[in-house]
């Protein structure tokens, strides 16, 4: 991609998870490189004056804590880690909601393992609080729990928990800014005649063999992760560049015409949504719904509690479930909003009686549009 297609990437960008390495945030000293993190969060405030949704994906809180509490550079064992993580983590927060808050923004500490987006209950919960505070126009920054995942912390990268996030909030741009500019035919520290790539539409076996291992430092990660998070998001409907974090401003730099590497998928988040919805969950029950509430679907509307005259089987909240119509055809699939046991009891009810009628607020829809997709025609 050259630099003119890079100057309109963030353009056609609706919603951008950014990620950042340990490298680029920490020293070798266990610092924070305050001058990078308010250059990016410059990037982050003028791609919000244009209306974009940003989400941050950190590094660097082992990297911080192991220097707090006096650990140096020697290996850790696991519950180590995790207290250095446990340490780190309140300084890196406090260091992304300053250099936020500094320009008006405000920012939202989320800590998620990628357990959290894969769960389908979970996975609904997540989604739903990100999308809360991109609605705040917050910037939500988040990290792997690495205190409790202990697998995670082993061999976890925040490349992949990056493309999760991209995934679960259906963003249509992942950035992943690394000490490398690009994907390579072979690793450029130990071949000159390697090449750069600018774009890639397809993870072939070519591609994938030009992954390296990862150079020492502090990253966990090194490109063969960075090809896994490309897999994540490709199939997502999200874009995905690799490219250099060294410039003080990267998302700048990569609009300037920057080196990096395109990932292009072939369709888009909402629609990848849709697929994986109608064709790779198994639904666990089902609703029945009148004839007006299946028009409004049809005309991409959500599905509402007054419309809901059945429910079928023992679902729980985030379970895909199945959309019939009187006559029983399945007309849509979507996630739940609601356990069937709840659906029961506010189905043929308004909206604004939910609260009264379960004892707390949930969400309006039984199922929201954007987990809905239609299965046929009604």
């Amino acid at each position: 991609m050259n630099a003119a297609a890079n100057s309109g990437a963030f353009a056609r960008t609706r919603r951008l998870v950014v990620k950042t390495g340990s490298a680029l945030v920490v020293d070798e000293a266990g610092g924070i490189k305050a001058d990078w993190l308010e250059g990016l969060a410059d990037d982050i405030a003028m791609l919000a004056a244009r209306g974009l949704e940003a989400i941050v994906v950190t590094s660097g809180a082992v990297a911080i804590g192991r220097w707090k509490l006096g650990y140096g550079k020697r290996s850790l064992k696991i519950e180590e880690k995790q207290a250095a993580a446990a340490t780190g983590q309140v300084w890196l927060a406090h260091a992304w909601i300053e250099a936020l808050a500094k320009r008006g923004i405000v920012g939202s500490q989320v800590l998620l393992t990628p357990d959290d987006t894969e769960s389908r209950r979970r996975h609904l919960n997540a989604r739903a609080t990100v999308a809360t505070l991109l609605e705040a126009r917050a910037v939500p920054v988040i990290n792997e729990n690495d205190t409790t995942a202990t697998e995670e912390i082993r061999f976890g990268d925040n490349d992949r928990l990056a493309a999760r996030v991209a995934q679960m909030s259906s963003a249509d741009t992942l950035v992943l800014l690394s000490d490398v500019d690009g994907l390579y035919t072979a690793d450029p520290h130990r071949d000159p005649a390697a090449r750069h790539l600018s774009e890639v539409t397809e993870l072939t076996p070519e591609v994938l063999e030009m992954a390296g291992e990862a150079r020492p430092g502090y990253s966990s990660g090194g490109m063969v992760t960075k090809l896994g998070a490309a897999r994540i998001a490709l199939a997502a409907g999200c874009r995905m560049a690799i490219a250099s974090g060294k410039p003080v401003r990267p998302l700048s730099a990569i609009e300037a015409g920057a080196r990096c590497t395109w990932f292009v998928p072939q369709g888009s988040p909402a629609s990848a949504r849709k697929r994986w919805i109608a064709g790779t969950v198994e639904p666990a029950g089902a609703v029945v719904i009148d004839d007006g509430a299946a028009r409004a679907l049809d005309k991409g509307k959500s599905l509402l509690p007054a419309g809901v005259v059945g429910v079928e089987g023992a679902f729980d909240r985030g379970d895909a479930i199945r959309v019939r119509d009187r006559g029983g055809r399945e007309i849509a699939r979507g996630l739940s909003a609601y356990a069937a046991a709840d659906v029961k009891r506010i189905m043929g009810r308004k909206s604004s009686e939910i609260e009264a009628i379960l004892g707390f607020r949930g969400r309006d829809e039984i199922i929201h549009r954007d987990d809905l997709t239609m299965t046929s025609a009604s």
